[in-house]
């Protein structure tokens, strides 16, 4: 659902911000208000092309903004392209006077296309024949799907496709090209031998670095531990000889001052400490000695890991990860025949039961799809296309996809004589904008309407109706945002006092600049705005009384 539109040096609009409803959003407004901007900015959001006539004269660039909160069924998904957050989703696009374009998902850079793949998720502008995600065969399929309950079908057939694809590709790879095959074999008998010879160990190397470092360093460490144990043991001087000295001037007069014994204690306890700490330092010693052999051996062994993790890491875990595929693959490609016949028996039910499976889902769309179409003919004849014919034709494709063997297409013919054809070639701007209503308002029920709140947007819905019709749009309208929220730009009174949210949209002129503004009325502005879609711009008081009885009429009960 979008939150909020946030929109700085775009077209006419100097700064904009704008806060949505859940539900019913409406904008209205004079004719050449800009009402489209805000259609045209979450177009942008969704992944349009950008143009550099966007920018506002005398701005570097234009920015979108767009805070939608995040579904959490696709929270994964999502945090691939929008670092991690999957509680709020802030989409902005920058259009650059250079005429190049920038996007960011969450802050981060992003691309078109990951923008226009969240937009699936998000919600659809209709109105805009590039923008209509209705106008996608796969959303089309997925509308029959969704109309006729067929998801455990569709989800049995994903996961038979998965199964014939494994099998056919693990057949490809053991069978594959023999010289292909041959090449490979000795490519990996070369790579197994090698790095079974060299036979890493998991964290060798950082284990022999450190040995390294000592080795390298033995007479430097000898050096220092020898004068450590000298300060502290050996010589006259030491502190443990410095400390035996004071501890035993201590007990010499603690007979005078008993107080004095405790120190001579604390003092003993120490001499104790620097005694044990010298005794280990000599061990330590004993220990340490420089051997030239045992580090070039280590200094061998680290150059033959070095090597192993240029061909195969850049980690030592990776290169055992890619050993592991070695030798996976090795047996794969020594495979005997009788490996390969199974693997061919396996491809074999593999593909009988994805065409099983096919067909029958094949069959439920095409019922499917009649009864879809036929309903939302019903409903495009109170939407002022009475005699519209729409049929929704699933063909039959040579290739096996995870949805299947079918395409849907929407076929549309407005008028009697006229010949069906695809919907997004036949359908104008508003046919198309109630086409998608229609349909909407029939899958509301469905999985479709019961999916996450997803933003709509209509755009030309109202275009050449009225009365009576305009106000089952404005019904229509209202009984979808129950289900997902609804932006809609509208000329017509009948519509826009189904209003849960009311903006007015408006252009100011001065000397130098043309700016527009949005604003969402109050209950008294949107009498008088209701009433100025009535009458014009002379606001009547009997416009005025059928703007209050059309708000009253359609306002939700009380309570």
């Amino acid at each position: 659902m979008l939150q909020e539109l946030d929109i700085e040096s775009y077209a006419v609009v100097d700064r904009l911000r704008v806060e949505f409803d859940s539900g019913l959003n409406l904008l209205t407004g004079e004719t050449g208000s800009g009402k489209s901007i805000v259609v045209d900015s979450l177009a942008l959001l969704f992944g349009a092309r950008a143009s550099v006539d966007v920018i506002r004269a005398g701005a570097r660039k234009a920015r979108i903004t767009g805070r939608f909160d995040s579904p959490p069924a696709w929270g994964e998904d999502l945090a691939s392209a929008s670092a991690g957050r999957s509680d709020e989703l802030i989409l902005e696009r920058h259009v650059l006077a250079s005429g190049k374009s920038r996007a960011y998902i969450n802050g981060s850079p992003a691309t078109l296309g990951q923008l226009r793949q969240l937009a699936t998720h998000l919600g659809d502008i209709h109105g805009q024949h590039e923008q209509q995600t209705l106008l996608s065969p796969a959303a089309q399929l997925r509308m029959v799907d969704a109309y006729g309950g067929l998801g455990d079908q569709t989800d049995a057939l994903r996961r038979a496709h998965q199964n014939w694809n494994q099998c056919m590709q693990a057949l490809r790879r053991v069978k594959g090209d023999e010289q292909e095959r041959l090449h490979r074999l000795d490519l990996l008998r070369y790579q197994s031998e090698e790095l079974f010879r060299a036979a890493p160990v998991s964290d060798e190397d950082k284990t022999l670095g450190r040995v390294r470092k000592l080795l390298a360093n033995a007479e430097e460490l000898r050096k220092s531990a020898f004068a450590a144990f000298d300060s502290l043991y050996d010589s006259s001087e030491s502190a443990s000889a410095r400390i035996k000295s004071a501890s035993g001037d201590l007990e010499q007069i603690a007979d005078i001052d008993q107080s004095l014994a405790e120190f001579a204690e604390r003092l003993e306890d120490a001499r104790a400490t620097v005694d044990d700490v010298a005794f280990e330092l000599r061990a330590y010693l004993d220990r340490i000695e420089a051997d030239p052999v045992r580090l070039e051996e280590v200094e061998e062994r680290l150059a033959v890991l070095d090597r192993l993790k240029r061909k195969y890491g850049p980690t030592l875990a990776e290169v055992l990860v890619f050993q592991e595929r070695v030798e996976n693959e090795l047996k794969l490609l020594d495979s005997s025949d009788e490996q390969i016949a199974g693997l061919e028996r396996a491809l074999e039910e593999a593909s009988a039961d994805y065409a099983r499976r096919a067909k029958e889902l094949s069959d439920a769309r095409r019922k499917v799809a009649k009864a879809l179409a036929v309903q939302t003919m019903a409903e495009l004849r109170d939407l002022a296309l009475p005699k519209a014919r729409l049929e929704i034709a699933i063909d039959t494709l040579e290739t096996w996809t995870a949805t299947g063997t079918d395409r849907a297409a929407i076929l549309f013919s407005a008028n009697p004589g006229q010949s069906a054809g695809p919907l997004g070639q036949i359908a104008s701007g508003g046919e198309l904008s109630r086409v998608a209503l229609a349909l909407k308002t029939v899958l509301q029920a469905t999985s479709i309407g019961a999916e996450h709140c997803r933003t709509y947007v209509f755009d030309e819905i109202d275009t050449g109706v009225g009365g009576s019709v305009a106000e089952a749009i404005g019904r229509r309208l209202s009984r979808l945002s129950q289900h997902s929220q609804i932006l809609c730009v509208t000329h017509l009174p009948q519509i826009a006092c189904f209003a849960d949210a009311h903006f007015h949209v408006a252009k100011s002129d001065d000397s130098s600049h043309t700016t527009a503004t949005v604003q969402q009325l109050s209950d008294a502005g949107r009498v008088d705005e209701v009433a100025r879609m009535l009458s014009g711009a002379e606001v009547s008081e009997a416009a005025l009384a059928n703007a209050k009885e059309l708000l009253r009429a359609h306002s939700p009960a009380p309570g």
